[in-house]
């Protein structure tokens, strides 16, 4: 009876005499031309080496260009100012939509005043760092922001026209209607900058304990443009996974992968991934939530989840057939880890020396046997 491994084993012999076809003899290999110039044949065999990599690179994006046609159901958040675009595709079909209300959008947007005035001001702050804040801003970090230094005033025109921005919000806030505590704290947080803002430019001079105290006072204030921000996504977010669920059905539900696109600063405890798992199957969140960290927002947010997620989800099939001797490597391709990752630890470690040593020649030199074998051995010693 044929086991899965000797199926594997099987297959893989076809596959590689198929593949490559009939070599010549290893005689008839060395007496061609190259075998006059030993350079000449070590650079062909290390050619020839490269070339099955290549070729593996080839047939591994092949199956990931058809797998991308064949998953479902997913569903792509694309985070942005509005509390993300949502996209699911299910059944061949991808729709999308903007579940979040406005006033996620506005709560933020007042509440990003302080980072709006700090954006112009930080070219022009003094290099050194304050005595409060000693052991919380790295020098090195503040000298790079503060490029410009605090001679020049080149501030105080884009500081002013940052405050025209603000000023005409101020005059139009009544007509937003608001929530009545988020315009109050909007308002606060407006009038606070708009008097930093005169103070400053008046005496043409700032420094950072001037900011500071105009942070600090409209800090209860951001707080509550917070909640209210927080609130908002989190409805949004209920109502569409409720009806996607219904679309989707109970029985697929379970094999939903949610893919999260967010710029690295915002990947960690992304406010997305942390309503969406609540409608998750729970069983499947650590392994079917994918918060995936871009250098910059895609163009095509749909593309780059499903191009990141087929690679994902072969990994997982190719983890234990490839490697089903040696489950600690197989989770490694699954995962985030790369591969040569435990054995450069180890090299780098106390036992690096004895792995080196080991040889070719020597199974325990193989890092996945070595540690299969020292698991067996501690089981045993168990």
């Amino acid at each position: 009876m044929a086991t899965r491994r000797t199926f594997i084993g099987g297959a893989g012999a076809v596959g590689a005499a198929a593949l490559v076809g009939s070599t010549a003899p290893a005689s008839s290999a060395a007496s061609g031309p190259s075998a006059a110039d030993p350079a000449q044949a070590q650079s062909q065999a290390r050619d020839a080496i490269r070339a099955v990599n290549a070729d593996m690179r080839r047939n591994y994006a092949a199956l990931k260009s058809e797998l991308i046609t064949h998953l479902g159901p997913v569903i792509i958040v694309q985070n942005d100012s509005r509390g993300g675009k949502y996209f699911l595709v299910h059944n061949g079909e991808t729709i999308s939509e903007q579940p979040v209300s406005e006033i996620f959008e506005l709560a933020k947007s007042i509440a990003h005043i302080p980072l709006g005035i700090f954006s112009v001001l930080a070219p022009y702050l003094n290099k050194r760092v304050p005595a409060q804040h000693a052991d919380d801003i790295d020098p090195h970090d503040l000298e790079m922001v503060a490029f410009k230094g605090p001679e020049t005033d080149g501030w105080v025109q884009p500081l002013q026209d940052f405050a025209k921005t603000v000023t005409t919000a101020r005059q139009q806030l009544a007509a937003a209607d608001l929530p009545a505590k988020l315009q109050a704290s909007s308002t606060h947080i407006l009038d606070g900058a708009l008097k930093f803002v005169d103070e400053a430019t008046r005496r043409r001079a700032f420094d950072m304990k001037s900011f500071e105290d105009f942070s600090g006072g409209v800090y209860g204030d951001i707080r509550t443009n917070m909640y209210h921000a927080a609130k908002a996504q989190i409805a949004g977010v209920k109502d569409i996974m409720t009806r996607w669920r219904a679309k989707v059905g109970d029985k697929a539900w379970p094999g939903l992968y949610v893919v999260v696109l967010s710029i690295w600063t915002t990947s960690v405890l992304n406010q997305n991934s942390i309503i969406v798992k609540n409608y998750m199957d729970q069983d499947r969140v650590g392994t079917h939530l994918i918060d995936l960290p871009t250098a910059q927002v895609p163009v095509d947010p749909v593309l780059i989840a499903l191009d990141n997620l087929a690679r994902i989800v072969q990994d997982n099939v190719a983890a234990e057939m490839v490697f089903p001797v040696d489950q600690e490597i197989a989770d490694a391709l699954k995962g985030k880890q790369d591969l040569l990752s435990t054995e450069i630890e180890d090299q780098l470690g106390a036992g690096a020396s004895a792995a080196v040593a080991g040889g070719a020649a020597d199974p325990a030199a193989c890092p996945f046997r070595h540690r299969t074998a020292q698991r067996a051995g501690a089981r045993l010693n168990a």
